[in-house]
C-alpha cells in the first residue's frame, strides 16, 4: 500500500522538548498514523493501521515496555 505523505502535517510529542532524537507522528486519511525519525524528515515513515496504533499506544500508557 504507497500512501501519499507530502501533505502529512507532522508533530512531536509536546514532552519531547528541544532535542533532535524523536520521533514525529502525522494523523493520515482514514485513521492511519505516520510515524518516522525526527533526524531525518525526507526519509522513510511507517505506517500503522488506526487499531495498531491505538494497541501501541495503550501499552505505552500502561507501562508495559518500562524498563524498570
Amino acid at each position: 500500500m504507497n500512501i501519499d505523505l507530502s501533505e502529512a502535517k507532522w508533530f512531536k510529542s509536546t514532552r519531547s522538548g528541544s532535542g533532535k532524537d524523536c520521533v514525529e507522528v502525522a494523523h493520515l486519511p482514514a485513521g492511519m498514523v505516520g510515524v518516522r525519525d525526527s533526524k531525518n524528515p525526507t526519509g522513510p515513515a511507517h505506517v500503522f493501521a488506526p487499531e495498531i496504533w491505538d494497541g501501541f499506544t495503550a501499552a505505552v500508557a500502561s507501562g508495559k515496555f518500562d524498563l524498570s
